[in-house]
C-alpha cells in the first residue's frame, strides 16, 4: 500500500493546527498514521512550519510521497528542491 506524506487536522473550529504525518494512503485524514514528522500552524505570522529532516528523509527514502500541500510547504521550508519544470 503507497505511503503519503500529508496533514492531519487539529485545533478548534476557525482555528486550524495540523500536524504532518506518514500515513496509509488509504487511511482516513485524521485517522491512523505510521509516523508524526512534524508540525503546521498556518495561523502563526510568519506561518510555522516545523518537521524532523531525519524522519523525513526516512520515509522519502522509503518511497513515500508527499501530498501536494506538503509538497509546497516542504519546498517554502527549505526541505525539498522544487523539481517543477518553469
Amino acid at each position: 500500500m503507497p505511503i503519503k506524506i500529508r496533514l492531519t487536522r487539529g485545533g478548534r473550529k476557525k482555528k486550524p493546527f495540523y500536524r504532518v504525518v506518514a500515513a496509509n494512503s488509504e487511511a482516513p485524514r485524521d485517522g491512523r498514521f505510521l509516523d508524526l514528522l512534524g508540525t503546521y500552524d498556518p495561523l502563526k505570522e510568519p506561518l510555522e512550519f516545523k518537521i524532523s529532516s531525519e524522519k523525513l528523509q526516512k520515509w522519502l527514502g522509503l518511497g513515500a510521497e508527499p501530498t501536494d500541500t506538503v509538497r509546497s510547504l516542504l519546498i517554502r521550508g527549505g526541505y525539498l528542491k522544487d523539481s517543477s519544470p518553469h
